[in-house]
Protein backbone atom coordinates (compact mmCIF):
# COMPACT_ATOMS: atom_id res chain seq x y z
CA UNK A 1 0.00 0.00 0.00
CA UNK A 2 1.31 3.29 -1.02
CA UNK A 3 -0.58 5.44 1.20
CA UNK A 4 -1.06 3.85 4.91
CA UNK A 5 -3.41 5.62 7.68
CA UNK A 6 -2.04 6.22 10.82
CA UNK A 7 -3.86 5.94 14.66
CA UNK A 8 -3.89 9.42 15.21
CA UNK A 9 -5.36 9.45 11.28
CA UNK A 10 -7.99 7.08 12.02
CA UNK A 11 -9.32 8.69 15.28
CA UNK A 12 -9.94 12.04 13.44
CA UNK A 13 -11.74 9.87 10.91
CA UNK A 14 -13.84 8.24 13.24
CA UNK A 15 -14.80 11.32 15.00
CA UNK A 16 -15.63 12.93 11.44
CA UNK A 17 -17.88 9.57 10.93
CA UNK A 18 -19.83 10.70 14.19
CA UNK A 19 -20.08 14.38 13.25
CA UNK A 20 -21.19 13.84 9.99
CA UNK A 21 -24.75 13.40 8.97
CA UNK A 22 -24.39 13.35 4.92
CA UNK A 23 -24.85 10.10 3.13
CA UNK A 24 -22.42 10.79 0.63
CA UNK A 25 -19.76 11.84 2.99
CA UNK A 26 -19.91 9.10 5.59
CA UNK A 27 -19.35 6.89 2.20
CA UNK A 28 -16.42 8.82 1.53
CA UNK A 29 -15.16 8.32 5.09
CA UNK A 30 -16.05 4.86 5.18
CA UNK A 31 -13.68 4.11 2.50
CA UNK A 32 -10.89 5.82 4.65
CA UNK A 33 -11.81 3.96 7.05
CA UNK A 34 -11.87 0.35 5.75
CA UNK A 35 -8.65 1.64 4.32
CA UNK A 36 -6.76 1.96 7.89
CA UNK A 37 -7.94 -1.70 8.29
CA UNK A 38 -6.01 -2.92 5.57
CA UNK A 39 -8.57 -3.37 3.05
CA UNK A 40 -7.57 -4.21 -1.03
CA UNK A 41 -9.48 -1.60 -3.39
CA UNK A 42 -11.74 -3.97 -5.06
CA UNK A 43 -13.02 -5.15 -1.33
CA UNK A 44 -13.20 -1.26 -0.49
CA UNK A 45 -15.23 -0.91 -3.54
CA UNK A 46 -17.55 -3.96 -3.00
CA UNK A 47 -18.42 -2.44 0.41
CA UNK A 48 -18.35 0.99 -0.66
CA UNK A 49 -20.10 1.28 -4.17
CA UNK A 50 -17.20 2.87 -5.28
CA UNK A 51 -15.20 2.03 -8.43
CA UNK A 52 -11.56 1.32 -7.10
CA UNK A 53 -10.36 4.48 -9.33
CA UNK A 54 -12.21 6.78 -7.18
CA UNK A 55 -11.29 5.17 -3.97
CA UNK A 56 -7.57 5.75 -5.07
CA UNK A 57 -8.02 9.15 -5.76
CA UNK A 58 -10.18 9.69 -2.27
CA UNK A 59 -7.05 8.22 -0.27
CA UNK A 60 -5.18 10.33 -2.61
CA UNK A 61 -6.85 13.53 -1.97
CA UNK A 62 -6.69 12.57 1.99
CA UNK A 63 -3.32 12.48 2.22
CA UNK A 64 -2.48 15.23 0.10
CA UNK A 65 -5.32 17.70 1.16
CA UNK A 66 -6.42 16.64 4.27
CA UNK A 67 -9.52 15.52 5.41
CA UNK A 68 -11.79 18.32 4.99
CA UNK A 69 -10.86 17.24 0.83
CA UNK A 70 -13.03 14.47 1.95
CA UNK A 71 -15.23 15.21 4.38
CA UNK A 72 -16.80 18.61 3.13
CA UNK A 73 -19.06 19.29 0.48
CA UNK A 74 -17.36 21.92 -1.39
CA UNK A 75 -20.03 22.52 -4.08
CA UNK A 76 -22.80 24.78 -2.75
CA UNK A 77 -25.84 26.15 -4.53
CA UNK A 78 -25.89 29.37 -6.78
CA UNK A 79 -22.97 28.81 -9.57
CA UNK A 80 -24.76 31.39 -11.43
CA UNK A 81 -22.09 34.04 -13.22
CA UNK A 82 -24.17 37.29 -12.20
CA UNK A 83 -26.10 37.71 -8.99
CA UNK A 84 -30.24 38.67 -9.65
CA UNK A 85 -29.69 42.01 -9.31
CA UNK A 86 -26.97 42.13 -12.04
CA UNK A 87 -28.91 39.98 -14.44
CA UNK A 88 -31.77 42.14 -13.52
CA UNK A 89 -29.70 45.40 -14.96
CA UNK A 90 -28.57 43.59 -17.74
CA UNK A 91 -31.62 42.36 -19.22
CA UNK A 92 -33.51 45.84 -18.54
CA UNK A 93 -32.15 47.06 -21.93
CA UNK A 94 -33.55 44.31 -23.67
CA UNK A 95 -37.34 44.86 -21.86
CA UNK A 96 -37.00 48.35 -22.55
CA UNK A 97 -36.08 47.59 -26.20
CA UNK A 98 -39.07 44.75 -26.32
CA UNK A 99 -41.25 47.62 -25.20
CA UNK A 100 -40.88 49.67 -27.86
CA UNK A 101 -41.92 47.50 -30.19
CA UNK A 102 -38.43 45.48 -31.49
CA UNK A 103 -37.96 42.43 -31.49
CA UNK A 104 -35.32 40.48 -29.38
CA UNK A 105 -33.06 37.87 -30.89
CA UNK A 106 -31.42 35.58 -28.39
CA UNK A 107 -28.58 34.94 -29.76
CA UNK A 108 -27.40 38.77 -29.09
CA UNK A 109 -29.21 38.34 -25.70
CA UNK A 110 -26.48 35.81 -25.45
CA UNK A 111 -23.32 37.48 -26.29
CA UNK A 112 -23.65 40.17 -25.05
CA UNK A 113 -23.89 38.36 -21.41
CA UNK A 114 -20.77 36.09 -22.31
CA UNK A 115 -18.80 39.86 -22.95
CA UNK A 116 -20.23 40.80 -19.83
CA UNK A 117 -18.62 37.73 -17.64
CA UNK A 118 -16.31 36.96 -20.02
CA UNK A 119 -16.19 33.75 -20.77
CA UNK A 120 -18.78 31.28 -22.98
CA UNK A 121 -21.64 30.21 -21.67
CA UNK A 122 -24.44 26.91 -22.71
CA UNK A 123 -27.05 28.17 -25.05
CA UNK A 124 -29.34 27.00 -22.02
CA UNK A 125 -27.81 29.16 -19.88
CA UNK A 126 -29.42 32.34 -21.28
CA UNK A 127 -33.19 30.67 -21.33
CA UNK A 128 -32.73 29.54 -17.69
CA UNK A 129 -31.58 33.51 -17.26
CA UNK A 130 -34.85 34.74 -19.27
CA UNK A 131 -37.28 32.22 -17.36
CA UNK A 132 -35.56 33.40 -13.72
CA UNK A 133 -36.71 36.81 -14.38
CA UNK A 134 -40.26 35.57 -15.87
CA UNK A 135 -39.83 36.27 -19.46
CA UNK A 136 -41.34 34.45 -22.04
CA UNK A 137 -40.96 33.70 -25.75
CA UNK A 138 -43.45 35.01 -28.04
CA UNK A 139 -43.70 34.73 -31.71
CA UNK A 140 -45.72 36.70 -33.81
CA UNK A 141 -47.88 34.56 -36.75
CA UNK A 142 -46.88 33.52 -39.24
CA UNK A 143 -49.49 34.74 -41.46
CA UNK A 144 -51.98 37.55 -41.03
CA UNK A 145 -55.43 35.76 -40.52
CA UNK A 146 -57.17 38.50 -42.06
CA UNK A 147 -55.38 38.32 -45.03
CA UNK A 148 -56.01 34.33 -45.98
CA UNK A 149 -58.57 33.39 -48.57
CA UNK A 150 -62.35 32.87 -47.16
CA UNK A 151 -62.14 29.18 -48.74
CA UNK A 152 -59.36 28.63 -45.91
CA UNK A 153 -61.15 30.93 -43.25
CA UNK A 154 -64.40 28.86 -44.12
CA UNK A 155 -62.70 25.26 -43.75
CA UNK A 156 -60.93 26.42 -40.42
CA UNK A 157 -64.51 27.50 -38.65
CA UNK A 158 -65.95 24.90 -36.42
CA UNK A 159 -69.44 25.87 -36.43
CA UNK A 160 -70.58 26.04 -40.43
CA UNK A 161 -73.65 27.67 -42.04
CA UNK A 162 -76.52 25.90 -42.51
Amino acid sequence: MKYKISEEQYAEIKAAQKRNRDKQIENRLKVLALRYEGKSLDEIADAAGFHHAHISNLIRKYFEEGLSAVSEKHYAGNRRNMSIEEETAFLEQYRQSGEAGHILDVREMKMAYEERVGHSIGSSQIYRVLERHGWRKVMPRSKHPKKASEEVIATSKKLKKR
